[in-house]
């Protein structure tokens, strides 16, 4: 299936209307299963599905390396699309014990979370440190636009960008959610092998408390976001030493934590 699909419209000005075309994102229900069980449903763009397995089970924890990962194979139905996962039996029996049942969507990430202190996880030490300067993230941000392809089509998606320390875009991931755009990301650099340690990730959204779990768990030093972030995620990464940044801008940034000082200096 198609990412994007070209679909008519009826173009309405002050002057008339006349009939058009444009491209639209494709949006559609995936279902995750661990070991034959269903794990979680996300409406999500029909691509990179297993950047997306690999970059869920990764930041969900429910898996601590790609290898764990064992095997996946996706299956088109009538309804969407189904990723069978196969993890070791280890993994899956805790993943029993302490199971979630969710219904994901593009705007939130913990729907149908049964427990409240299920909501927020104990997450390690953010351990490196950033390299990149101001200047880095101002690059990237201006490179950022033409690298958006599916974006450029439809306006519809986010884009998540793992940046290096110099502000080259090394790999982009774009999604119709902002948590399946990160986790594809992800997913294709912990597969690849690409460095993250040093650089930062780019993401063209709010900066919600699961984003910053997500950059926390992932090992990145910095985390840039386009708009603005909400309170638990401030928290978050300043509990975890993660540097943030927010409502980056091609002329300005506004930096909520930098516990390296290496954007304050």
């Amino acid at each position: 299936m198609n990412s994007s699909i070209d679909h008519p419209n009826l173009e309405l000005t002050a002057r008339g209307s006349k009939p058009g075309a444009r491209e639209i994102a494709a949006e559609v229900p995936v279902s995750l299963t661990f070991n034959g069980v269903a794990h979680v449903v996300m409406m999500m763009s029909p691509q990179d599905f297993e950047d997306f397995a690999l970059g869920f089970a990764l930041t969900e924890q429910i898996i601590e390396s790609p290898e764990e990962l064992e095997s996946i194979e996706i299956r088109k139905l009538d309804q969407g699309f189904v990723i069978q996962a196969i993890i070791p039996q280890a993994r899956f029996s805790h993943l029993i014990e302490g199971r979630r049942n969710m219904v994901g969507q593009t705007g939130c990430g913990v729907c149908g979370v049964v427990e409240l202190e299920h909501a927020i996880r104990d997450l390690p030490k953010v351990d490196a440190k950033p390299e990149a300067s101001r200047e880095a993230i101002f690059k990237a941000l201006e490179d950022l636009t033409a690298l958006q392809v599916l974006n450029a089509k439809t306006g519809a998606v986010h884009g998540a960008a793992l940046v290096s320390p110099a502000g080259d875009i090394l790999a982009l991931r774009e999604d119709v959610g902002r948590h399946n755009a990160f986790d594809k990301l992800i997913g294709h650099s912990m597969r690849t092998g690409l460095a993250h340690s040093e650089g930062f990730v780019l993401l063209t959204s709010r900066c919600s408390h699961e984003l910053v779990q997500k950059a926390i768990v992932f090992g990145v030093p910095m985390l840039v976001t386009v708009s603005a972030p909400t309170t638990l995620a401030i928290e978050l990464a300043k509990q975890s030493g993660l540097t943030l940044v927010a409502l980056a801008r091609s002329d300005s940034l506004l930096c909520f934590n930098d516990p390296c000082w290496v954007l304050s200096g």
